[in-house]
Parts: C-alpha cells; structure tokens; sequence
C-alpha cells in the first residue's frame, strides 16, 4: 500500500503531500481506495469553499493559453488556483500525454498554483473518474478556485457540467458551423461562453461570433437567477481575462445569497453517490467468482435475440445476490 499522506499536511498546504494524495485516490487498488476515503472522509469538512469552475472547448480553441492567463489574473487578486486538467488516454496503449505543465509553463511556476494533469482513462466525456475527489483534496489544501480543464466537448460533457458550480464553454471567432461541433444540448449546459482569439483581423469576426450565440442561447429556456452570458476575449493578449473573472465571481456571489449553489453541491452529491453506486456495481459483478465466467454466454444470448435484455440482467442481479446458477 502506498504511504498515505496526513490529513494535517494536506491542511497546511503541503503542495507534495497533496500530489500524493491525489495519486491515492487515483489508485485502482483495494486498499489505496479504502485508505483515500478514510483521509477524504477526514478532510471532508474543510472542502466546499472554493469556486470550481468547468471550462471545455473545441481542439484547438486555447484552452491551455487561457487557462494560463486566467490563473495569473485569479494568482493577482491574491487567490490561490488549482487546475485538474484531463488529459485524453490512448484507446490502444492506455497511456496518457500528461503535458499540461509544458503548456502552462508560467502558472506552473507560481507557487499558489497547482496544476495535476490526470488522465481520462474510460471517464465518459474526458473527465477522470477521479476528479470529483481530487476537487475535494485541492479545496481541503485550501485553493480558492478549482478548474476542470476537459478533454474536448461532446454530449458527454455533461460529465463536468454534474461537478462545477460554473460551466464555461470556450469557442473560435467565425462559428456558424461550430453548432454541430459541440453537439446539440452543450450551449443548455453553459453558464458562460468565451469567443477566444478575439484579435487582429479576427476581432470583428469573434464580435459577430458572439451576437451569433447570444441570439442561440436567447431561444432556450433559462432557468434560475442566473442568465448565460456571451463575450470575447485573447488569451494571448489577455483581454477579456479579468472580465471574465469578475463575471464568474459575480455568479458565485449571487448563486450563493439565492441558495442556489448549496442545491446544486447537494444534487451534485447525489448524484454522484448513484453513478458510484452503478460502478461498483459493475465492479463487482466483473469480479465475482462464478459470475464473470456466465457473462459471455450472457451476452451472446442476448445478441441472438434468444435472451431478452431485461432477463438478463435479472439474471445478473440475482446470481450476483445469491450466488445461484440459476
């Protein structure tokens, strides 16, 4: 078992017993995953106050760069920021590029940043199946804002959106056509989007852009205190940067004094309790004994139409609680 770093480090700001911690709660091994609940379960009352924030976007889009430039403008108002940042696993090898400190050399480097990379593995939507913990852990080591950089945006980005208390979608100046690029029902998710890259010739272009998704988000239902806002800014030139933090730190404030981000943590956590209950589910009965031996002839009956689906997985559930052949 890996040595598990103390609540009391992690308290103190110890960046390295963090790193550990998180590496913990990564860990597929039985006894790493029961030693990082008993420290998460330790550090649960000192989690909660940061302000987490979902930032997604198409390849290519700057999501690093304006990751970068943000943490420096958060790091200036004499906040402390954490970045989880996804990074996408092989489908062949497993292996992940892990090079999110390469592209953020500058916020690397600042000690009231913290920056993970951590990869997708099979997460739906880009997002470690880990990260909601690893949230927890920065907070508890006393981060005021936590960001989720994804993979890339899809349907499965919602995902992020099920964790965050801000979901911020990043888009190019000149998309008409990115509609189909970021897939029907990302903009209902969206609690703000930023047209990056929005200078030289390409500024009046990133204008239009965003008249373009303001007038698209106007056609969906808003629900709540909060109605999604459109800008622009560079990440290169920093522009916009600190608009923008004023707008999410505006959001905090109000989502607070409405009740609606204590809702919201509190449906997050349920949800979350459920999709962690389905996978150890799935977990176990991948690891029963007898069961997993039964799966494939399962399946096959299934696929051939001999088995209805809803049989099997009766079947599944009832082997599973009474160990039956049956």
């Amino acid at each position: 078992m890996r040595s598990t770093p103390s609540a009391e480090a992690i308290l103190a700001g110890d960046r390295r017993a963090l790193a550990k911690a998180i590496t913990l709660v990564e860990s597929i091994r039985p006894q790493d995953r029961k030693a990082s609940q008993e420290l998460l379960n330790e550090l649960l009352p000192h989690t909660g106050n940061s302000i987490r924030l979902g930032i997604t976007g198409v390849p290519g889009v700057g999501k690093s760069t304006f990751i970068e430039s943000f943490g420096q403008t958060v790091l200036a108002q004499g906040k402390k920021v954490a970045v989880l940042a996804v990074d996408p696993s092989s489908p062949v090898a497993g292996g992940s590029i892990l090079g999110d400190k390469t592209r953020m050399e500058q916020l690397s480097r600042e000690t009231h940043a913290f920056i993970r990379p951590s990869p997708a593995g099979k997460a739906l939507g880009g997002v470690a199946l880990k990260t909601r913990e690893s949230m927890l852990l920065c907070e508890a080591a006393g981060f005021d804002v936590v960001v989720v950089e994804t993979v890339g945006v899809g349907q499965s980005e919602h995902q992020v959106g099920s964790m965050v208390d801000f979901f911020l979608i990043l888009l190019l100046p000149g998309g008409g056509d990115e509609l189909q690029g970021i897939k029907k029902g990302i903009l209902e998710l969206a609690d703000a989007i930023l047209i990056n890259k929005a200078d030289g010739e390409s500024a009046n272009l990133a204008n239009k852009t965003r008249l373009h998704y303001q007038s698209a988000l106007s056609l969906l239902t808003q629900n709540g205190f909060w109605s999604p806002e459109v800008r622009t800014c560079s990440a290169l030139e920093r522009s916009g940067i600190s608009e923008a933090w004023d707008m999410i730190t505006r959001f905090h404030d109000e989502a607070v004094s409405a009740g609606h981000l204590a809702t919201l943590r509190s449906e997050q956590n349920l949800q979350w309790m459920w999709q962690l209950t389905d996978q150890l589910l799935r977990q176990q009965i991948t690891e029963h004994p007898t069961l997993a031996t039964r799966l494939p002839a399962i399946e096959a009956q299934v696929g051939a139409s001999t088995l209805t689906p809803l049989s099997a997985a009766q079947s599944i559930i009832d082997h599973l609680q009474t160990g039956s052949e049956d």
